[in-house]
């Protein structure tokens, strides 16, 4: 493939629902580009965008994908999405990549929640949107039904280009409003024919017509006075607008029969922004903002948006250049660890095959393998103008789950494992829970974390089971006590004597507070410390249900020792003697840890959730509108024991469009039912354990 400059670079990522034929239409248009020799099918495992042996086992995709085409003169990155939001990180990737969005709709249905999402996405980076409306071939599908739901949503921004005409109820003819031509298909071959004489294809033309002179304030005098735009003209305003957003031009097509998808590509080459005409802006040295024209002149500036751990290739770094250019001797320093290393291979993605390229320059896309210190987010620069680029904005881990080996003795494999998918997942989270000695592995929802699994058994050869992780409870006590505490062993030869009195009272602090009110010598001063040891090991190892103690004043007031007999050892048994006395005097409790909720919720779903937060114990301190339209926020305080599968409610009752956030508040006694299951589950995990 030959070098093209930013102007004649067109990245676009393909995004919306899943299941409404995103990687379809992709397929369609290599195949249509002379990118491949044949046109793969989802179902049959053997597409260019769906390589990965999980996504051919499960028929969908589970990460994004870039392959190059080219068309008109110009090179078009596709990037093709997940739609499953549990795989929500690759639609992050691609948007971060690119400069227009394909939102992928199913003719017939309305704006989807993928949709929705897409869209959201793609305005928060200020990106051109397109609306392809694909299966318009598909029986008793109705394209006029899904423009009118977008029209309800978007409103005049909504302009259809290319419209199914209909006979029989099958598409007759594609009418592409840019041309003002119409085209039959047949086998994926076009060949022009009459444009039809229907009033809804007129009516239709007239709402495009009006659309291109709202962009161009001397098209609209022309339209006013009734003139014919030219098709230069056309286009020249349609760029505009779909640069700066005014316009959604709506192309209709069939990826699976291969028709009008040559219009869609046109489309992108005439309309779609290049990256020369996207400026980003970058931090310096001193944290100050630079603004960077991609020009292959300008300073270099690449951003790391995807990571790939490839079992043959090693670490491959997806990187989009957004100044400068890339070769072999280019000196690789990371703006965000102030790093440097030698520049890896270069190549040209294509699926799950590559390219070896000897440049990537502004504007285009690229891979560099063997990059170690240089991870996802991260900005290749050079070291003599630092510039740090923003990162993909990736959703939070939501759904948590504890790791358990099913081989004893793989437990650092499994790390190791994981750590390796971490870098190329952001939305995973792994980590070591010191205080319950649990592995937590955190995803976006169930299918996120059992391909993680099974990635795991794939490229690490280790099988691991998910269960519910441990919660992390307190013990305290709630009641002053006195308890004297003696260890007393007579073995031949010098014996171990220890006699403590020490006071125990609830208090405010999370560490356990000592101190002393010896007098008169009861207890030597150097065997104190021993004291105080003694009871830092018992409040590590609980009360009741073996979880720290919190709350706690221990004041050791009296006792005594022998001469011989007594040492640090033996003070150290009497006090965590004395300890374990509270379990029976000082009206020990169970602290469960709460946590403040933020959900976020379209306002019919408001109800619902309130209903379910209850359920699982929880106050509710707020509601409100959110700063999003038609979307609700309700702030609760929740025992974050009850909330581990309130992301898979969250995202059913809601249909996917809710979210939400969970911090940790402080620690409140559980009620009495909690605190017995509590203490029974600790005793048969002890059991388990023996």
């Amino acid at each position: 493939m030959k070098q093209y400059s930013a102007d004649n670079i067109r990245n676009v990522v393909i995004a919306g629902h899943g299941g409404r034929g995103k990687t379809t239409l992709a397929e369609a248009m290599l195949y249509v580009a002379g990118a491949s020799d044949r046109l793969g099918r989802v179902a049959d495992g053997n597409t260019v965008m769906d390589f990965d042996a999980e996504e051919k086992r499960r028929h969908n995709s589970v990460s994004s994908a870039v392959c190059p085409i080219e068309w008109n003169d110009t090179k078009v990155n596709i990037i093709d999405t997940p739609g499953l939001f549990d795989f929500a990180t690759g639609m992050a990737e691609g948007i971060r990549a690119a400069e227009s969005v394909l939102i992928v709709l199913a003719a017939g249905s309305g704006v989807d929640v993928g949709a929705e999402k897409a869209y959201k996405a793609a305005k928060a980076r200020n990106m051109a949107k397109y609306i392809i409306v694909t299966r318009c071939d598909a029986e008793h599908a109705d394209f006029y039904k899904t423009v009118d739901a977008l029209k309800e949503e978007y409103g005049t921004a909504v302009c259809p280009v290319v419209v199914p005409y209909m006979q029989g109820g099958k598409v007759a003819c594609y009418v592409n409003f840019l041309q003002n031509k119409a085209f039959a298909y047949a086998n994926g071959k076009a060949s022009e024919v009459a444009m039809p004489d229907d009033p809804q294809i007129q009516e239709i033309h007239e709402a495009f017509t009006e659309s291109v002179a709202s962009a161009d304030e001397e098209l609209m005098m022309k339209f006013f006075d009734g003139e014919e735009f030219t098709h230069d003209e056309i286009v020249s305003a349609l760029s505009v607008g779909v640069a700066d957003g005014t316009v959604m031009p709506v192309y209709a097509c069939s990826g699976f029969n291969n028709e009008a998808v040559d219009l869609v590509l046109n489309g992108i080459t005439k309309l779609a922004p290049a990256p020369s005409k996207r400026a980003e802006t970058a931090l310096d040295a001193n944290d100050k903002e630079v603004t960077l024209e991609c020009s292959e002149n300008g300073p270099l500036a690449a951003i790391c948006f995807k990571t790939v751990a490839d079992p043959f290739v090693g670490k491959m770094s997806y990187v989009k250049v957004i100044s400068g250019k890339i070769t072999p001797d280019t000196p690789c320093y990371c703006a965000n660890t102030g790093s440097s290393q030698r520049m890896g291979k270069m190549l040209i993605p294509k699926g799950g095959k590559t390219e070896d390229t000897t440049v990537i320059t502004a504007g285009d896309i690229g891979v560099i393998t063997k990059l170690d210190d240089f991870k996802t987010g991260d900005t290749l620069c050079s070291e003599k103008n630092v510039l740090k680029l923003a990162g993909p904005v990736f959703p939070d881990a939501c759904l948590q789950m504890a790791v358990k080996v099913r081989k004893k003795g793989e437990e650092e494999k499994v790390a190791q494992g994981l750590r390796r998918l971490s870098q190329e997942d952001p939305a995973v989270i792994f980590y070591t829970n010191d205080e319950t000695r649990e592995q937590i592995l955190a995803g976006l929802g169930e299918q996120h974390l059992d391909l993680i699994v099974a990635k795991l058994k794939s490229k690490f050869g280790v099988e691991v089971d998910l269960e519910i992780p441990r919660v992390a409870y307190r013990e305290t006590i709630k009641k002053r006590v006195e308890i004297h505490g003696r260890h007393k062993k007579q073995s031949g030869g010098h014996g171990q004597f220890g006699d403590v009195w020490i006071r125990f009272e609830p208090c405010e602090e999370n560490e356990l507070v000592f101190g002393e009110e010896v007098v008169g010598g009861s207890v030597p001063k150097n065997f104190f410390p021993a004291v105080e040891k003694g009871l830092r090991d018992c409040v590590t190892r609980g009360i009741v249900a073996g979880y720290p103690v919190v709350g706690l004043k221990a004041t050791l007031y009296d006792g005594s020792y022998h001469p011989v007999d007594s040492s640090e050892m033996a003070f150290k048994t009497a006090a965590s003697l004395a300890f374990k006395q509270l379990k029976d005097t000082a009206n020990p409790a169970i602290l469960e840890p709460i946590g403040t909720l933020k959900a976020y919720m379209p306002d019919d779903n408001l109800g619902d959730i309130m209903g379910d937060i209850t359920k699982r114990r929880g106050r509710v301190l707020g509601m409100g509108p959110a700063d999003e339209p038609k979307m609700q926020l309700l702030e609760a305080e929740v025992p974050m024991a009850e909330m581990g599968d309130f992301s898979t409610t969250l995202r059913s009752v809601t249909a996917g469009r809710g979210y939400f956030s969970l911090e940790f508040a402080r620690y409140e006694e559980a009620p009495a039912n909690v605190a017995q299951k509590v203490i029974e589950e600790s005793h048969m995990t002890d059991e388990d354990e023996d």
